[in-house]
């Protein structure tokens, strides 16, 4: 499907593509020049067993058997305009402590070592061009130079030159002793004071923006411009920046991959710091949609997309969330017919007759042999994935209709969704003034919410999802099931039952560790693997954006401060953002499947750092 495009993304782009950024996906402490793609990559060799650490990440699990244990790195800092980085790394009884600065053009990386070996380690910086950019590497004595077509930048070192013949770089590069302080850097000759009281300067200014703050919201929005930006890349094949859920996706994914809701949460996350990157985020994951006209699952960086399903329909909402904090119309001309279009989609094939919708997953050839073109195809585990919550027991059993290729359950999380985006779809066509769209849309909201209605259970005063084929409500329930509240018609008693007979029961959501991903009372809660009673960040935020719908201000607030709680036990033991966490525990590293450093956990100090009016724009119902 044609890319979408606006004169004002392209030289948005062009403006933003500049400068010194940590967007190589290999390596935390790769830095690249744009757009000439110089890199810079800090490697370390260690002579206790002869390792060289060249590819640095965030949460990579130990090879038991390997005789060089893996890295640790910790997250310090990242702001989201890459000016200023900060991590600890740890490997083989080696201690680091690394920052970046940006600024005018140049770079420093001042490295400050805490844990030695007998011998002395090896600092070793590489250096290179990616995405085969034209250029060369020229060495004289201890100075680098990187020429290309648009200049020449030369690289320095303050520490003492050391060599080893036996380094396995294939690209020219300084290497020092590392048994005290030093840095990397380019530009004029500096002493180390002098970058050092630099860095010190760009780090202060930093974290002026949030001085204000109380010491938890330092906390979080540290740990949440950490997440997006440092998952952040350059995909060169589309010249464009992303965020891929995390660096190790993209590695295993053929570069990149992009998930939709996730994407579309990574956007507004930048937005609290970055305009640009918000922006980049909004359009590419749009861009991906397929030639259905939907928003895929999920797009990698081979070519393949998930042609059979999609997933929450989540992007009208956050597209609305930046217009109230930009006010920039063009983005919302840009992108509002693909959503207008993704919403068609969902009406055509995925609502009921009686308005509510069903999940479901579509026949689709097999173009690439990915076992994602077979796996799960037109049957239940493909529906569940368009869900986003991939082995939820809420669809357990749950078959799906081979004329429809609809799951037989209509889904109470699905028709709330539905129901916001044509709500956010409406306020983006008042903004470009399309009268003819509104009573469309009207119509469409109107459906979804008599089909929402139907599911509504007076005994039990809850919204269950109900089977389509024998009539039966399902009773196995997840914070979805809270996403009725999204709808306008909900009457204040029912709203009162929901929250007082099902928020606030401990047997079913309340705890010190919420919301669990299925109630505690499920058989599979006790399982506590993935959507099987973990807690997860997106489900948080969107019960939380549907009370700020019905101006719950107690539970809102409640749930900001569940949601910093379980947010902040990880960081500050592990400086990790979980992609979910133990509902039982607080835990996030006690689950292989649970990815140490993936954005979307960062929702949840979103969540708290806008009650905290950090972002008191957020869910206005009128704009002017």
């Amino acid at each position: 499907m044609r890319r979408l495009n606006h004169k004002n993304y392209e030289i948005m782009k062009t403006e933003y593509l500049q400068g010194w950024k940590t967007w190589n996906v290999n390596s935390v402490l790769s830095h690249v020049l744009m757009p000439q793609g110089l890199a810079l990559n800090l490697c370390v060799k260690e002579y206790g067993s002869g390792g060289y650490l060249r590819e640095s990440l965030i949460g990579r699990f130990p090879e038991v058997a390997a005789r060089t244990p893996k890295e640790n790195v910790f997250p310090q800092y990242h702001t989201l305009d890459d000016s200023y980085t900060a991590l600890r790394l740890v490997w083989c009884g080696l201690s680091f402590y690394v920052e970046s600065a940006a600024e005018d053009g140049e770079l420093i990386l001042l490295v400050t070592p805490e844990a030695f070996q007998p011998k002395p380690a090896l600092l070793v910086l590489e250096s290179g061009f990616l995405w085969n950019r034209p250029g060369r590497i020229e060495k004289e004595e201890d100075t680098l130079y990187a020429v290309t077509p648009s200049g020449k930048t030369v690289i320095r070192t303050t520490g003492e030159e050391a060599e080893d013949l036996n380094l396995p770089s294939m690209t020219r590069y300084l290497s020092i002793y590392a048994n005290e302080p030093a840095a990397f850097y380019t530009g004029e000759e500096k002493t180390l004071e002098e970058l050092k009281e630099r860095v010190a300067g760009i780090r202060k200014k930093a974290e002026s923006q949030y001085e204000e703050c109380g010491e938890d919201e330092k906390e979080l929005f540290r740990a949440m411009s950490c997440a997006v930006s440092w998952d952040t890349i350059y995909d060169p094949s589309h010249d464009r920046v992303i965020s891929p859920v995390s660096r190790l996706w993209s590695i295993g994914s053929g570069g990149y991959v992009l998930f939709c809701w996730d994407n579309y949460f990574a956007s507004f996350m930048a937005s609290f710091g970055n305009k640009e990157l918000a922006y980049s985020n909004m359009i590419e994951i749009t861009n991906e949609r397929t030639r259905a006209g939907f928003v895929p699952n999920f797009a990698y960086g081979t070519g393949q997309k998930s042609e059979d399903r999609s997933q929450p329909p989540v992007g009208s909402a956050m597209l609305v969330e930046l217009y109230r904090k930009y006010r920039e119309s063009w983005i919302v001309e840009m992108l509002y017919p693909a959503l207008y279009e993704w919403n068609t989609w969902f009406l055509e094939n995925r609502m009921t007759s009686g308005g509510a919708l069903c999940w479901g997953s579509n026949p689709i050839p097999e173009l690439y042999g990915n076992r994602w073109e077979r796996d799960g195809v037109a049957s239940t585990f493909g529906a569940a994935m368009e869900s986003g919550l991939d082995n939820s027991p809420m669809y357990d059993d749950i078959p799906v209709n081979q004329k429809t290729y609809r799951m037989e359950l209509e889904d109470v999380g699905l028709t709330g969704l539905y129901i916001m985006d044509c709500r956010g779809l409406m306020t983006l066509a008042e903004i470009l003034g399309k009268k003819e769209d509104l009573a469309e849309l009207e119509r469409r909201k109107d459906l979804a919410e008599q089909g929402l209605d139907g599911l509504w259970c007076e005994e039990k005063g809850f919204y269950y999802n109900r089977r389509t084929d024998t009539g039966e409500f399902s009773y196995r329930i997840g914070p979805t099931n809270f996403y009725a509240l999204y709808s306008d018609r909900i009457p204040r008693e029912r709203i009162t039952r929901m929250i007082e007979e099902h928020y606030y029961n401990s047997e079913e959501f309340y705890g010190e560790w919420m919301l669990p991903s299925i109630a505690k009372n499920d058989p599979a809660y006790e399982d506590q693997d993935y959507w099987r009673g973990r807690v997860w960040a997106p489900l948080n935020f969107l019960v939380y954006q549907a009370f700020r719908k019905q101006r719950l201000k107690k539970e809102c607030v409640d749930l900001a401060e569940k949601s910093r709680h379980i947010f902040l036990k990880e960081w500050k033991t592990h400086h990790h953002v979980h992609e979910n966490y133990n509902s039982i525990t607080g835990d996030g590293c006690d689950a292989h499947n649970s990815d140490k450093f993936y954005h979307w956990g960062a929702l949840l100090a979103a969540i708290y750092l806008i009650e905290s009016n950090q972002e008191e724009q957020f869910g206005e119902e009128e704009m002017s």
